[in-house]
């Protein structure tokens, strides 16, 4: 987590095995000394999609009758400031998806939805990077979804946090794309941590990807693209080629 105000910022550390339970160590080290990672390596990123109506809308649907649940692989995993990188002669057509992630804490399954508070570390802002022609090629997302670096984290986790109503705005070299609330989520945090964990067990530093607003749109060689959400922070990466 990140405390104190702009230029004095302090960032806590945590301590553990990647997969086991997570503890701060109570050290504190100022935000200008040190370089941010990905907050986290989880064993699984857990993605939801068309979670906001307006999305499902641009995508040519309607809301599903139940959270869209797809994974994506921890080597997509990347932090702040790292470059994603462009599946040139893959893909023609990548995205961005801005999005909140939530953090899991503890090994949890069959997470009734009033004690899903319980199982959460804190949060954090995602960009859900996705290869649009190769998921409306494939269908399903495994392809589209899981290459290397597609899954930006970051800058750090927030664990005090109400996530019910943050705006939430991706930029794409400093122009607005994305702007929304969380607040139109379709499936609110805890409907998806218990709709996830009835399927699989999650274990401490799990991500669950909770949808993106509408306004995705692809991505070029060379763009800078920041996601920024209230509360949290901004989490920006530039697009290089593969």
């Amino acid at each position: 987590m990140v405390e104190g105000g702009p230029g004095e910022e302090f960032v806590s550390g945590i301590s553990g095995h990647p997969f086991g339970p997570i503890q701060f160590t109570g050290e504190r080290h100022a935000l200008s000394q040190v370089k941010l990672l990905a907050p986290m390596l989880p064993s699984k990123v857990v993605a939801i999609g068309k979670n906001y109506a307006e999305h499902a809308r641009e995508m040519g649907g309607e809301v599903p009758d139940e959270p869209l649940v797809f994974l994506k692989p921890s080597t997509s995993v990347i932090g702040p400031s790292e470059a994603v990188a462009y599946p040139v002669g893959l893909s023609r057509r990548v995205d961005f998806e801005g999005e909140l992630a939530v953090v899991i804490g503890r090994l949890c399954r069959e997470v009734p939805v009033e004690r899903a508070h319980e199982v959460v570390f804190g949060y954090t802002c995602a960009n859900d990077v996705t290869a649009r022609d190769l998921q409306k090629k494939d269908v399903q997302f495994t392809r589209a979804k899981g290459f290397d670096t597609f899954c930006p984290l970051g800058p750090w986790i927030q664990t005090e946090l109400d996530p019910a109503d943050l705006g939430i705005t991706t930029k794409v070299n400093g122009e607005v794309r994305q702007s929304s609330r969380t607040s139109k989520l379709m499936y609110d945090i805890p409907a998806l941590i218990a709709h996830v964990s009835a399927v699989m067990t999650l274990i401490p530093g799990d991500v669950i990807l909770t949808g993106t607003p509408e306004g995705v749109g692809p991505l070029e060689i060379g763009d800078e693209v920041s996601v920024s959400i209230e509360g949290i922070g901004t989490l920006s990466n530039r697009v290089v080629s593969r």
